[in-house]
């Protein structure tokens, strides 16, 4: 099933700075965002965790995971799931133009 959802896109910051720091927050049409930098794949997912509204973009990388700083609850940086929660972090779609990190404005339903 396709979605048919218009997506707009939103340039952020060149994949350079991203590459040196490996985590960002960024503005993405109003909305607070994180960027991580896991190997050589970039994920975007809602700044403000679900569980205590805290940054995530001040929280670290661990072993592929994104950890919120305020509880250490882990995060997919893909899929954006609690690892053994049910709760889910909203995750953005990314591309990069022209070396350029894009974000969608609306997270993925």
């Amino acid at each position: 099933m396709s979605d048919n959802r218009t997506v707009e896109w939103v340039a952020t910051v060149p994949l350079a700075d991203l590459e040196r720091r490996k985590k960002t927050r960024v503005d993405v049409g109003g909305r607070a965002v994180a960027l991580f930098l896991v190997g050589d794949r970039v994920f975007a997912l809602d700044d403000v965790c679900v569980h205590k509204g805290r940054s995530l973009s001040r929280g670290v990388l661990w072993h592929g995971k994104v950890v919120c700083p305020a509880h250490q609850w882990t995060f997919d940086p893909e899929t954006g799931e609690a690892d053994d929660r049910d709760d889910f972090q909203p995750v953005h779609d990314v591309r990069i133009v022209d070396d350029v990190v894009h974000v969608s404005a609306v997270p993925r339903p």
